[in-house]
């Protein structure tokens, strides 16, 4: 399998622009940050429920608890939500109707009750990255840009495979993509 495309800046933003214009865009580009700024895997993202994210007094979780059945390789993590993706989060649960405590928190077109598969979502980022012409990124690449910005930024290898829910820091550091830009930061310190 291909190594997952780091996305840039520039590229985020030219998602999100074109996720903007078309339908199902709150949900769309609520994905999308759960993949870039808390570092899901689409198949988390698609088995996200109301009460996964809202606490009984309708407040908005700052973390979120998946348990081992519901994550790749059966080990249990905490998710945190950064302020920006709380705020999101909230704008979207107070546009919608919510029936039951788990329902799916991001739906396809047929319906509130109707959740993504996680094959469904993978497709669905390929053609969303496709359509908004990013080259080469995947379903997995929001995940990718969400290690390789902590790492950027002098987070250690350690903290970034708890925050993944890596049992290995070696599978981490595949996620991080070193560039010119944090080559030369990195000198600067020196």
């Amino acid at each position: 399998m291909a190594t997952a495309k780091s996305l840039t800046a520039q590229e985020i933003e030219k998602v999100l622009g074109y996720i903007a214009q078309n339908a199902y865009a709150e949900r769309n580009k609520l994905m999308l940050l759960f993949t870039v700024a808390a570092g899901l895997r689409v198949s988390e993202v698609a088995g996200l429920s109301i009460s996964d994210v809202r606490n009984d007094d309708g407040t908005i979780r700052s973390e979120i608890y998946l348990a081992a059945d519901r994550v790749k390789h059966g080990h249990a993590r905490t998710i945190f939500l950064n302020a920006r993706l709380q705020q999101e989060l909230s704008t979207f649960i107070a546009t919608r109707n919510w029936m039951y405590d788990e329902q799916p928190l991001f739906s396809t077109h047929r319906g509130q009750r109707c959740a993504f598969s996680a094959n469904t979502l993978t497709q669905h980022f390929y053609w969303l990255y496709k359509k908004a012409g990013v080259k080469n990124a995947s379903s997995h690449s929001g995940r990718k840009t969400f290690l390789t910005s902590l790492a950027s930024q002098g987070i250690s290898v350690f903290v970034l495979a708890e925050l993944a829910g890596h049992k290995s820091i070696a599978t981490t550091q595949r996620y991080v993509t070193v560039n010119a830009d944090i080559k030369r930061r990195a000198v600067e310190l020196v």
